[in-house]
């Protein structure tokens, strides 16, 4: 029975396909160059060796390690890109304080555009009180009894919440009054924090600016209310967050920057924010800029057109990702995606030998921003 096949069919040919042309021929050898890379865990000794590995998989693994490839080649770049990190989502809550802080401690970021809720809830960490685990399905109104409040599956006290939102309000009382940005509020708070780990504090101490484009939308903001009512009932003007003073403090920072790059975690206004900044940056007659290597990690779908999940791609038709960029985007949520990415680039040391800017501000102005050694 096996002489009526041919040696073609017994090896599996039993389709017969029309014949290719040499050039089709040629096309298919480029498609097929390069074959799916699995991973090994017994060759898989590090962070590294394991983020590195993931750019020859598929699939999210693939454009994880595509990101890591961006953010190598911005931190390697002589011409030292200014480096802007979006920070949205329950990021503290998620265990991620420690790995943020790390990004600014050890050179990987320049500037952070965070939503009013990271920042505060590192604020809050920073007074001694802390995110503990809890239950997605718990009884919420149990929950209310109590004065716990729910994060997803993380919980933290809302005593705690009343008194850190007070004591951002007692400090503002001893600004001078009038208005002021974000960063210069922040770095104001940063000055009473003397947490190690605070995110906040060592950006304070690492020259590195801080900027909350919706801080009135985050409990820093509830401080501050309090202590507008505080002022109106005294009778004196108070403090007030001049938001339009964010957009030129932060155009400024683009427009002196030869090249600039993002990271973003998740999305949002921060997002949009430093990507506005780019635009903004028409104003010091930067033209036709955007941003040379950019890359995020987030969980946003991109069907519905939302701002979150807008591709990086689709921001190259504003301008704000330079049209020749170095880009990628992993749908992975951030509480695995990030702590892979600065894990490996820490061991690495990929911002060991990146000298720290300068940013010299007199008030609201950016009189020079320089590189400077560690």
């Amino acid at each position: 029975m096996s002489d009526a096949y041919t040696d073609e069919q017994r090896l599996g040919f039993a389709w017969t396909y029309p014949e290719l042309s040499p050039a089709d021929r040629r096309r298919k050898a480029e498609l097929l160059a390069e074959p799916v890379r699995a991973i090994d865990p017994a060759r898989t000794r590090s962070v590294v060796d394991l983020v590195r590995a993931m750019s020859g998989m598929s699939i999210q693994a693939r454009n994880l390690g595509r990101c890591y490839e961006v953010l190598e080649g911005m931190l390697a770049d002589p011409e030292r890109p200014t480096i802007f990190l979006g920070l949205a989502g329950p990021l503290i809550a998620g265990g991620l304080r420690e790995v943020i802080r790390s990004m600014v401690e050890h050179g990987l970021v320049d500037v952070v555009v965070s939503t009013g809720a990271i920042l505060y809830q590192d604020l809050y960490q920073a007074r001694g009180y802390r995110h503990h685990r809890g239950d997605p399905r718990a009884d919420d109104v149990a929950l209310r009894d109590l004065y716990v409040d729910r994060i997803y599956d993380t919980y933290i006290d809302e005593e705690g919440v009343g008194r850190t939102d007070s004591w951002i309000g007692f400090l503002a009382d001893e600004l001078p009054p009038g208005p002021y940005s974000s960063r210069q509020l922040l770095d104001h708070l940063a000055n009473h924090v003397e947490d190690a780990s605070s995110i906040v504090a060592t950006c304070r101490r690492r020259g590195v600016p801080m900027f909350v484009p919706a801080l009135n939308d985050s409990s820093i903001g509830i401080g501050l209310t309090e202590h507008r009512h505080r002022s109106v009932v005294q009778g004196r003007p108070g403090v007030r967050i001049d938001s339009i003073q964010d957009n030129y403090e932060i155009a400024q920072i683009v427009a002196r920057s030869p090249v600039t790059a993002a990271i973003y975690v998740a999305g949002g206004v921060p997002k949009n924010y430093i990507n506005d900044s780019v635009v903004m940056s028409y104003i010091f007659e930067r033209k036709d800029f955007g941003h040379r290597y950019a890359f995020q990690v987030t969980t946003a779908v991109v069907a519905d057109g939302g701002l979150s999940s807008s591709t990086l791609e689709e921001a190259q038709s504003w301008g704000k990702v330079h049209r020749r960029s170095t880009r990628a985007m992993a749908w992975v949520e951030p509480t695995v995606a990030l702590p892979l990415l600065v894990t490996a680039a820490v061991q690495e040391g990929l911002g060991r030998s990146r000298g720290r800017l300068c940013f010299e501000w007199d008030g609201g102005i950016l009189r020079g921003l320089a590189g400077r050694s560690e």
